[in-house]
């Protein structure tokens, strides 16, 4: 077994333009300080990190590891959510998603789309330059606002929906395969990757394709009412990012799991700073601990109610705490009695 590396830190969510979190060595140094040991770092804020330099020059990409380093961090993933978004946008979110894009291409789904793979392409070169093994996105969706299958679907929509983001996806994962990364999704509602159903899905679109794995956050599997942790031993040879994130669902006789179009504070199920949930971190720790996790322990914070610089400093000691170092020796190791095979079969009446 190995020890899981940790704590990370997402990055997105604390970018701002205010000083300390609106250029990468302040918000490097105040993560140290917290106790992170890694950053995640969006490809969506150039002055933060540029991903289309990073693509084309070594010299910045040892620029940037060395402003992570004088603080003792590194990075543990880029992340192409909102690209990856852009991949595969339905009609009644082409709107809504246009702002993820920069405005030479807003309007044009076609001109937006090939921008957003652009991205990712580079993101997938900038990861190897970087030294990293795993990038993490967002799927798209072409089949989400039928995810309620009323009036009753035909498989044929479903089928050709996934046929289609299957074919999108592809050259972009044999590209990541070229630089050696893994690509994984994290699976979340709004995507058409948003449980294991679905993943398993576009998996057999994509034969299978050995880039094709899992960022894993339990949080919206709590929300879906999945078993979070079983999820691990149906997939842990897929999951390749893991974030740590937390939320909480509470019955509600007015509203469900669907969130009655309520403010993120009002709804049923919501997400909540580390420790402050339900979701059960011991078991998913050592779950993934036992299947020989090789990546980090990333938080990313979103929380409806704490203060989101609390949340980071809760965070960071909470992911330290449920890291589990692994025995380099089994516990039961000083009663071995060091029996070879003849005195097997003695011990059980073989000849």
């Amino acid at each position: 077994m190995k020890t899981i590396k940790g704590p990370g830190l997402f990055l997105a969510q604390f970018i701002d333009n205010k000083a300390l979190f609106n250029r990468l060595d302040s918000l490097a140094q105040w993560a140290a300080g917290l106790g992170f040991k890694a950053l995640q770092i969006p490809c969506n804020h150039k002055h933060i990190f540029d991903v289309e330099l990073a693509s084309q020059s070594q010299t910045y990409c040892d620029e940037v590891k060395g402003v992570l380093a004088q603080y003792g961090l590194v990075i543990s993933e880029l992340s192409s959510h909102l690209e990856g978004q852009l991949v595969a946008v339905h009609p009644a979110y082409d709107t809504a998603f246009d702002g993820f894009a920069p405005e030479q291409v807003r309007g044009n789904g076609e001109a937006r789309q090939a921008w957003a793979v652009n991205v990712i392409k580079q993101a997938a070169v900038a990861s190897k330059r970087l030294g990293l093994n795993a990038h993490a996105s967002f799927s798209g969706a072409l089949a989400w606002p039928y995810f309620y299958p009323w009036p009753p679907l035909k498989e044929q929509l479903i089928q050709t929906a996934f046929d289609e983001l299957a074919k999108r996806w592809k050259p972009i994962l044999d590209h990541f395969d070229e630089q050696g990364v893994d690509v994984c999704y994290e699976l979340h509602p709004g995507e058409d990757l948003h449980d294991g159903v679905t993943f398993e899905r576009f998996l057999d679109k994509l034969n299978h394709h050995p880039r094709c794995n899992i960022l894993y956050d339990p949080s919206h599997m709590l929300l879906q009412n999945m078993d979070y942790v079983q999820f691990i031993d149906f997939y842990h040879e897929r999951i390749k990012a893991f974030h740590v994130k937390d939320a909480e669902f509470v019955k509600s006789g007015k509203s469900g799991c669907y969130g009655g179009y309520q403010n993120w504070l009002e709804r049923a199920g919501h997400f909540r700073s580390l420790g402050d949930g339900q979701v059960d971190f011991k078991a998913i720790f050592s779950k993934l601990t036992q299947y020989d996790y090789t990546g980090w322990a990333v938080l990313e914070w979103e929380c409806c109610m704490k203060d989101s610089a609390v949340g980071a400093k809760e965070g960071a000691e909470f992911i330290q705490k449920h890291i589990i170092p692994v025995a380099e020796k089994s516990f039961d190791n000083f009663a071995d009695t060091g029996y070879d095979g003849k005195q097997a079969k003695i011990m059980l009446g073989l000849k």
